[in-house]
């Protein structure tokens, strides 16, 4: 098998460590490890394959060299300074931030639901935001066997969503990163508001959910907070439904698909929690039941590991993806 040279941008942070976990579980085939991060991390070590890698200070020069892939999560600030630079020399740049996700003729992905915009393409990839990636194999099963008229989310982030200082304000009751102590409490912002009344994060999830299905007109709503959980995203989905459907063939459908475990026996206290997901790539879905005050509506809950499939391994499986489908050789 082939090998390839892969930049890890952002190396030393909560995403960009998970990232080196998931190529190392994945078999990912690297040949040559490009850890980058701020000149403040340069010269540090991280072990990868039995080997330690020194960190090196990302510039300008760091892709003027046979880089194949560059898997970015440093912020939206250092993707648009940087990941052009890559692209340039010809590096797939597979890149965790908000920069790029609509930006028109740039892939934004889950290898799950819409890894055929692959084909052909070579560039900057965008990885989507965490709490829309859980959601979107589900959506996409729901898509095709009914059709969607409407989408509501109510979402429950854990603090690493946002890094290592959400995680030290949830332990520690300060406010690094957040408005409020988010110990023993719930803080319903996420990013910043907007003149509409939503915030940032809300609007990711509408305008991502529209594009990752190919349903620009869908009607999408979104209210995103931020609980005191360490890892794992919990979202509530509430989805009306062109067609009527069965409880028990949603249940069924969902349970085929690879990533996705079905954990919903309501009679012996069996759903899904954050626990059941941390430090893991599946998906799990439960609470799946008719919504009784609308017509064709389900209401199904879903949690998911933010930094792993939220963020790293969807990072890697979308290199994997690309290389299935546009290398002979993988």
């Amino acid at each position: 098998m082939k090998r390839y040279n892969v930049a890890v941008v952002g190396a030393t942070g909560l995403v960009g460590r998970t990232m080196l976990k998931v190529l190392e579980e994945r078999h990912f085939p690297v040949q040559e490890l490009f850890p980058l991060a701020t000149k403040k991390s340069a010269g540090k070590k991280l072990p990868f394959q039995g080997q330690e890698w020194v960190v090196e200070e990302l510039t300008e020069s760091s892709f003027s060299r046979p880089i194949d892939f560059a898997l970015f999560s440093a912020g939206a600030s250092t993707s648009a300074q940087f990941a052009p630079i890559a692209a340039k020399q010809g590096v797939l740049v597979i890149d965790n931030s908000s920069q790029w996700r609509q930006v028109e003729g740039i892939p934004l992905v889950v290898p799950e639901v819409n890894p055929e915009v692959l084909d052909g393409y070579h560039g900057i990839i965008a990885n989507p935001n965490c709490s829309t990636i859980q959601c979107m194999a589900i959506l996409r099963v729901l898509r095709d066997a009914y059709g969607l008229k409407r989408v509501v989310y109510s979402t429950y982030q854990a603090a690493a969503g946002a890094g290592v200082k959400g995680l030290h304000d949830l332990e520690n009751g300060t406010t690094t990163t957040f408005d409020v102590p988010l110990l023993k409490n719930v803080i319903p912002r996420i990013d910043v508001f907007l003149p509409d009344g939503y915030t940032k994060e809300e609007w990711k999830m509408i305008h991502e959910t529209q594009k990752i299905l190919d349903l620009p007109e869908l009607p999408v709503t979104a209210t995103c907070v931020r609980v005191p959980v360490d890892y794992g995203h919990s979202v509530a989905m509430d989805v009306e439904l062109e067609k009527d459907f069965l409880v028990e063939e949603i249940r069924r459908a969902l349970a085929s698909v690879e990533g996705l475990v079905v954990k919903d026996d309501p009679s012996n206290l069996v759903y899904p929690t954050p626990l059941d997901c941390k430090h893991r790539d599946t998906i799990f879905v439960g609470r799946i039941r008719r919504d009784i005050s609308r017509p064709n509506t389900v209401h199904l809950w879903c949690v998911a590991d933010n930094i792993r499939k939220g963020a790293a391994t969807n990072t890697v499986q979308i290199a994997e993806a690309w290389l299935s489908r546009n290398v002979k050789e993988a």
